[in-house]
C-alpha cells in the first residue's frame, strides 16, 4: 500500500486531536519492506498528538501540503535505538539535503532532538 508513495518526495500525514479533528502536516518520507519511516522534532504538536492516537492518514502530496492523491488508513510506532538509527540512515539516503543540512539546522534552531516513527498502512 505504500509503494506509490515511496518515490513521492513529500506525503501529506493526518494525525486526530482529542477533539476528534484532524491536523495535516507534510513529512519526508522513506519506504522500505512495506513500512514508511518519516522524522519530526520532539517539540512539535504532531508528537504529543500521536502519543494519544497512533491512527493516521497519509496521502501524496505537494512540498506545501496540496494533496495530490487519495489517502490511506495507517499507524505510527514511535521507534528508538537500532530501528531509529536504521530508518534515520534511510530517511537521509531518499533526502540527503533534507537530513544532512535543513534537519540539523531545525533541531538546533528549536533546541531539540528528533524522533523517528514507522508508518504502516492496513
Amino acid at each position: 500500500m505504500l509503494t506509490p508513495l515511496a518515490d513521492k518526495w513529500a506525503v501529506l500525514l493526518q494525525t486526530r486531536k482529542r477533539d476528534g479533528s484532524w491536523v495535516a502536516t507534510p513529512v519526508n518520507l522513506a519506504v522500505s519492506d512495506g513500512r514508511g519511516y518519516f522524522g519530526t522534532p520532539a517539540k512539535t504538536a504532531k508528537v504529543r498528538r500521536l502519543r494519544n492516537f497512533d491512527a493516521v492518514e497519509v496521502a501524496p502530496c505537494t512540498l506545501r501540503g496540496r494533496p495530490t492523491g487519495p489517502s490511506v488508513a495507517g499507524r505510527a510506532r514511535l521507534l528508538e535505538g537500532k530501528e531509529a538509527e536504521a530508518a534515520t540512515r534511510l530517511l537521509t539516503r531518499k533526502h540527503p539535503f533534507v537530513y544532512r543540512v535543513l534537519v540539523p539546522l531545525e533541531l538546533r534552531g528549536k533546541r531539540t532532538s528528533g524522533l523517528v516513527y514507522e508508518l504502516t498502512v492496513s
